[in-house]
């Protein structure tokens, strides 16, 4: 099982899972020791089947930092912040979670698209 630690602590996943929001953007920040780099994305990946089946559920892509680091990003696209945390707390992830390596901790944190002049839209 991962340990889990806020991105912001000012502002809790569980806080944010209190909100209507959406569409939001999951942003999971990874860290775990070099010897389980394979472990987690193959418990990434366990996961990511069961996300995909899920309402609400748009896309997914996992990164991982470059020269030999052990830090990976999971950035997930979900229709509002009730579909992510339908997902997140069913039982069935909930198990699948424990199947991370022991090293891995977890960082998720959830986003909105911002519309800033001549560069993004919301």
């Amino acid at each position: 099982m991962p340990g889990f630690e806020e991105l912001d602590p000012k502002v809790t996943l569980a806080d944010q899972f209190k909100t209507e929001e959406g569409p939001v953007v999951l942003i999971n920040l990874f860290t775990v020791d070099a010897s389980e780099e394979e472990e987690l994305v193959k418990a990434w990946s366990h996961d990511a089947a069961f996300m995909e089946a899920q309402p609400g559920y748009i896309s997914t892509q996992l990164h991982r930092g470059i020269a030999g680091s052990s830090t990976f990003l999971n950035y997930a696209v979900w229709k509002d912040v009730e579909s992510f945390r339908n997902a997140f707390t069913h039982p069935e992830f909930q198990h699948r979670i424990s199947k991370y390596p022991s090293t891995a901790i977890a960082k998720p944190h959830l986003f909105k698209k911002l519309a800033v002049d001549d560069h993004c839209v919301a």
